[in-house]
């Protein structure tokens, strides 16, 4: 079944800035919003994945929406190559600031999700070198692009093409939605927060 991809952009404690696309991702929670993504560990090695370390080392971390536009780019910085190689100058890539974290955004993605380390957890595997680490995000700020927001302010996720990780070296993409409104019982409590406004008033982090 289709997974969403988060294109994670941390930098390294020297500095280096790594990116890389991760299957194994998802949100976690709405108030505040949570995100995490899980990486195996390096071949041969168990060695933690440089995203995973430096999202560890640092703090911080940046998710870019991975898109069909962007797919070439996404799967080019899928490489496994040296923790001082730069994964966004190898595809070709500009990186924007971000304004409350340090790693950048892809420029030419449409949304991002800056976001504070909260925790990480191990996963044991079957061998040494198939440990996973799940890292935990909490989303301090949220870009979003002018021109794949609808003339009501919702994210246009038909425009926008997100793509998503199926088995094998299979791909696919968001090209169709439906609605469909809860219904029952306990409808104030099953609303809340699913039109796309939050609970409460917010506040700078």
């Amino acid at each position: 079944m289709p997974r969403p991809i988060g294109w994670i952009s941390t930098i390294s404690r020297d500095g280096i800035l790594n990116l890389a696309p991760y299957s194994q991702f998802n949100n976690l929670g709405y108030d505040p919003p949570y995100v995490m993504f899980s990486a195996n560990s390096l071949p041969g090695t168990g060695r933690r994945k440089d995203s995973v370390k430096n999202a560890t080392d640092t703090g911080e971390f940046v998710v870019s929406m991975a898109t069909y536009e962007l797919r070439e780019a996404v799967n080019m910085t899928s490489q496994l190559v040296g923790p001082e190689i730069d994964e966004a100058a190898l595809a070709g890539l500009e990186m924007a600031p971000s304004r409350l974290v340090k790693p950048p955004r892809v420029a030419a993605s449409p949304v991002h999700l800056e976001c504070k380390f909260h925790s990480a957890s191990a996963l044991p595997g079957n061998v040494s070198d198939q440990v996973h680490h799940v890292v935990i995000g909490r989303v301090v700020g949220v870009h979003i692009r002018d021109d794949v927001l609808t003339p009501e302010g919702k994210l246009d996720v038909l425009k926008i093409r997100p793509i998503a990780r199926l088995g094998y070296f299979d791909y696919t993409t968001v090209d169709s939605i439906f609605t469909m409104a809860p219904n029952g019982p306990n409808m104030d409590a099953r609303h809340a927060g699913l039109e796309g406004r939050p609970t409460r008033a917010t506040k700078a982090v």
